[in-house]
């Protein structure tokens, strides 16, 4: 099994990052997202990372150029999956948008596509069926600023062809991940796993007026020696993806606690689109967050 046209459904926050990854790599990729207009945005944004490339990995102008060769736009699904031998999708983080992807998908992709779930939190098996292709669908998730923190998850569900996952397993190591293989399903894989219960004690502070951001983060900045804190993530992750979580979570389990914090981050972040590092402020202003500061921790 051989990947070399790859289809990035959705060009937010992770999805532009993996088709700019894929297309330094080497690899024919075609961005796909709901219209024209998000597709332009996209452009702008693969620019500013073309910059982050040189900075961070020495990147040559050349091979930047040889990047946007690699790169085509459509916001036609059908056009856009009309050659993929593996479709990546990172719709927003919500079932209900993601399963009707799905049948969608299902209807115009090739035979021989591969689909492959960018989801953070959510299993492969909750699609599955909506792929039609249960044997050809995968998770494959990456971290944020995946140029730099290159880790790639790959859990399959029950019914995964293992040669499946295998091949994708070898498209990481290709686009120049850490392949990290998961040998059953878990919510929220390895990464997640770890870093939800962090973000989700510091929004649980914060709502409780326990403490604010910066103190929280200070906390654990200083105490672990960590780069960023839970509220410097969470403005990289980005607010929406937080929100959506948790949105999911006080549905299920009608916690107080929780729909507190939805309505919390709904107020004062969502609908003033402070959204993190993407819209230049969210817990921090950027492109200079406080917490870069040498003085932050003093």
């Amino acid at each position: 099994m051989n990947f070399k046209n790859i289809t990035i459904a959705g060009s937010g926050v992770l999805g532009y990052q993996i088709a700019f990854q894929a297309a330094f790599y080497g690899f024919n990729v075609t961005v796909y997202d709901i219209n024209d207009a998000v597709l332009e945005k996209a452009k702008a944004k693969f620019e500013t990372m073309s910059n982050a490339f040189k900075t961070d990995l020495n990147a040559t102008q050349e091979q930047i150029g040889k990047t946007f060769k690699n790169l085509r736009y459509n916001s036609d699904l059908e056009i856009a999956v009309k050659n993929a031998d593996l479709l990546i999708e990172a719709v927003p983080e919500n079932p209900e948008i993601k399963i009707d992807f799905y049948h969608k998908l299902a209807k115009v992709a090739p035979e021989k596509t591969v689909f492959a779930t960018n989801s953070s939190t959510l299993l492969p098996s909750t699609f599955a069926a909506a792929t039609g292709r249960p044997e050809k669908f995968i998770a494959l998730h990456f971290a944020n600023t995946i140029w730099i923190h290159n880790t790639a998850e790959i859990m399959g569900h029950a019914t995964t062809d293992p040669n499946v996952f295998n091949a994708v397993v070898e498209f990481a190591k290709a686009i120049g991940m850490l392949a990290l293989p998961l040998h059953k399903e878990q919510p929220g894989y390895i990464l997640n796993s770890l870093l939800v219960p962090l973000l989700t004690a510091a929004t649980d502070l914060l709502v409780s007026e326990v403490a604010d951001p910066k103190t929280i983060d200070k906390t654990w900045m200083k105490a672990t020696g960590a780069p960023l804190g839970p509220f410097g993530i969470l403005d990289v992750v980005g607010i929406t993806t937080a929100y959506n979580i948790d949105k999911i979570t006080a549905g299920k389990t009608k916690d107080e606690l929780k729909i507190k914090t939805v309505q919390f981050l709904k107020e004062n972040y969502i609908d003033k689109n402070k959204l993190g590092v993407s819209t230049g402020e969210g817990f921090y202003k950027y492109p200079d967050p406080e917490y870069k500061n040498p003085d932050f921790l003093t």
